[in-house]
């Protein structure tokens, strides 16, 4: 299966946190980002966004991948409200 990837903008919106806060996460090693290739920009897997949900939410134990959407949809709902 192809990997999906998020901007930093985008991952931010997602997390509802920062840019700033997801840069300072890479540099100190909490949350690693992985780079383009092309144009070494920042890039978020989301497989690794909905990893970080999980730990968030108070656990990091697996989940079925529609439940991870929801939590991603829920998250964006709640942040565009804000």
């Amino acid at each position: 299966m192809k990997e999906i990837y998020f901007s930093i903008k985008e991952a931010s919106e997602v997390l509802g946190v920062s840019p700033l806060t997801l840069r300072n996460w890479d540099k100190s090693g909490k949350f690693k980002a992985q780079r383009h290739p092309m144009n070494n920009y920042r890039v978020y897997k989301l497989s690794a966004l909905e990893d970080i949900i999980r730990d968030i939410e108070g656990g990091t134990q697996k989940s079925n991948a529609g439940k991870a959407e929801k939590i991603i949809k829920k998250l964006m709902i709640k942040h565009l409200e804000d």
